[in-house]
């Protein structure tokens, strides 16, 4: 049976677009969906946390953030890893960590490094890598949320992930999957998505998953 690592924030975490709404249901979040579709041959592992960022540091948070920082540790936790699936990013557009999806991209470049390090260092099989490149954030009343985000140019920077996560891709032989061409942001805070959307992500990731693992 093959394993799989779903590294990502609060859209792997599986949270709820509505203000206090409560985490979407287990058999509704996308890692869970993914699993559901690869027929009992592969386990997927969801490690999601509302706020990650790719390997930017937010000051504000009272626990670690750092995407760079905690993957070691989960790649360990999980090990042996057939795939790791990084789904990072939204939270980089936050003006006061980065704001630019371009330097997300960046981001996830060195969490591939991080990965290949890894394993590498211990002289293990290096899992294959696919990078998602996050739904676009959407106009949304709730302007606590969406103005976190950056508002209007947060919104812009979020349609430019797909390119410049494609080129991250291919620049380091890895898969890649746009999760903006099966989910989309619901108007409720422009950020996360509903149980539906959700739920289309891991369904959309498994064609190219059983592709990737041969299953």
């Amino acid at each position: 049976m093959k394993t799989i690592l779903a590294y990502g924030d609060s859209l792997t975490f599986g949270a709820s677009p509505l203000p206090n709404g409560p985490r979407h249901a287990y058999e509704d979040r996308w890692a869970s969906r993914l699993q559901a579709g690869l027929d009992g041959k592969a386990r997927v592992f969801a490690e999601g946390l509302g706020g990650r960022t790719t390997v930017f540091d937010d000051y504000a948070a009272n626990f670690e953030l750092n995407g760079a920082k905690t993957l070691p540790v989960m790649l360990a936790t999980h090990a042996p890893l057939d795939l790791v699936i990084l789904f990072l990013g939204t939270n980089d557009l936050k003006p006061y960590i980065n704001g630019s999806a371009l330097q997300a991209s960046f981001g996830m470049r060195r969490l591939i490094q991080v990965i290949r390090g890894h394993f590498g260092a211990l002289f293990e099989p290096i899992p294959q890598i696919m990078i998602v490149a996050p739904p676009h954030l959407a106009a949304s009343a709730n302007s606590d949320v969406i103005e976190r985000f950056g508002g209007a140019s947060g919104i812009a920077q979020s349609q430019t992930f797909a390119s410049h996560y494609a080129k991250r891709a291919a620049e380091l032989g890895v898969a890649f999957f746009d999760a903006a061409t099966v989910a989309k942001a619901d108007p409720a805070d422009g950020v996360h998505l509903d149980a539906q959307n959700t739920r289309a992500i891991g369904d959309g990731l498994v064609p190219v998953v059983k592709s990737l693992l041969g299953l």
